[in-house]
């Protein structure tokens, strides 16, 4: 069967690039990309992307292959409604790796056209690294590339105002654009790259805070059957389910700019992401990091055979509804019925959802995802809540290193995980991991007794 290219469907077309997206995983491509060419499709908006591989490892040689190409696939239920729908995208214009291609990374930042840049390079992403600025060469932390990259722009157009860009970084941590404009900052005034620089970043671009929504589980299990029904083999396919939210926080401009009034699309443009934030991820992400090492620990594989299960499905609605549902400021209806939608988003029939596609990062998904339920908790009850207790014990045993490809995080996180099993002593290992302040930025020690009782009754 022919592979997927531009050649191969006689896609030509050439869309001028204005936005640069840092990442090309799953979920960015079925969410931001997808966005992009529903725009493309139904408005005047006529964006391409350039994407760029945020890590030294890798180049997106699949998608390179498919010269951008690729198919989201969006099946479940919406509104009571059987979703199926088939979108190929093409928005993907140039990927590059500035680990093996700089001159083409820097070269984007020449291009006037270009106004947004969009990233998800998860919650350990967004941070600030004391290095020197490397000459011809990324910055390690992706604050820092960026930095270069509008530092070069800056340069090019002399600081022109009107060539700043809007940024709508995806992490799901707090306050994400306000964030990433600290780091950029910060990296500003380590290279003493200037006031002008520092100026023009702070008064002519702009860092939304923003929120995203969408369970993304990545390949279906039968693509064979899918490529006959295209017509072509397509190894980036990507499924997605039909629920889909984009909260941003900006000025009316950046509304204008990206114009989803036009379409149908769950884009919201608001001035406080707090209840939308909050509600997502205590409750749906929260849900998915405490899901992954109890899952994985007692043999279930996916999200949808986690909340069916007779037992699990048992103690992940206790911690719903008992221990994150009692610690949000929301009212008690808006709560319990999120709840329900995200349980029912689950149990969707047409997504397989690996827990292990869920992993990587779970130290740091852990401490913006739970660990602040589990501390309201603590202030309420002055007891640590159980099911989360039992989900931080599971975590400690995942990054004990016996699951067959885990765990999956920072390579100085998983060294200092084999180092601290290395005794034997299982309270030796809790106390020291809940006293690390540079996982969880405190001493969780608070929950130490009852994670050592509930670690030996999760595997």
């Amino acid at each position: 069967m022919e592979l997927l290219t531009r050649t191969a469907v006689g896609q030509k077309t050439v869309r001028p690039i204005r936005i640069l997206q840092f990442g090309g995983g799953n979920f960015l491509r079925a969410f931001a990309d997808y966005l992009v060419e529903i725009l493309n499709t139904e408005t005047t908006f006529d964006a391409g992307v350039a994407l760029v591989k945020p890590t030294e490892r890798g180049d997106y040689e699949q998608l390179r292959a498919q010269e951008g190409l690729f198919h989201v696939i969006t099946e479940g239920i919406l509104d009571g409604e059987v979703v199926q729908v088939t979108n190929r995208i093409d928005c993907v214009q140039q990927i590059i790796q500035p680990y093996l291609e700089w001159g083409n990374y820097l070269g984007t930042a020449t291009l006037p056209e270009l106004r947004f840049v969009l990233s998800n390079t998860t919650e350990a992403g967004i941070t600030f690294s004391e290095e020197p600025m490397p000459e011809g060469a990324p910055a390690k932390e992706f604050p820092g590339k960026l930095t270069q990259w509008l530092y070069h722009r800056f340069n090019h157009f002399n600081g022109a105002a009107d060539k700043g860009c809007i940024l709508l970084p995806c992490e799901l941590i707090e306050q994400n654009g306000e964030t990433l404009k600290d780091c950029v900052l910060q990296y500003a005034a380590h290279w003493e790259l200037g006031t002008a620089f520092a100026e023009w970043v702070e008064q002519h671009n702009t860092f939304c805070n923003t929120l995203v929504d969408r369970i993304v589980p990545g390949a279906p299990g039968n693509p064979e059957k899918i490529w006959t029904e295209l017509g072509f083999e397509d190894q980036q396919l990507v499924t997605a389910e039909p629920y889909l939210l984009w909260a941003i926080e900006g000025p009316q401009y950046v509304k204008e700019e990206l114009p989803f009034e036009q379409t149908k699309l769950n884009v919201v443009f608001t001035d406080d992401l707090a209840q939308y934030r909050t509600l997502k991820v205590r409750i749906l992400n929260g849900a998915h990091t405490a899901m992954v090492p109890v899952g994985l620990l007692n043999g279930i594989s996916t999200v949808r055979a986690f909340v069916e299960h007779p037992e699990w499905s048992k103690w992940l609605d206790n911690l719903l509804n008992n221990e994150v549902a009692p610690t949000l400021p929301y009212d008690a209806e808006i709560i319990a019925s999120y709840i329900a939608a995200i349980l029912d988003r689950f149990r969707n029939p047409y997504i397989h959802h690996k827990l292990s596609d869920i992993a990587l990062n779970s130290t740091s998904k852990f401490k913006v995802r739970l660990l602040p339920t589990a501390l309201a908790y603590y202030e309420k009850h002055n007891t640590a809540p159980e099911s989360i207790a039992q989900a931080l014990g599971a975590l400690i045993q995942m990054y004990k290193g016996e699951l067959e490809g885990l765990p999956r995080d920072n390579p100085e996180v998983i060294h200092w995980f084999s180092e601290t099993w290395s005794v034997t002593d299982l309270s030796k290992v809790v106390a020291k991991v809940l006293a690390n302040k540079d996982l969880w930025d405190e001493d969780i020690r608070f929950m130490e007794s009852l994670v050592i009782e509930k670690l030996s009754t999760t595997a």
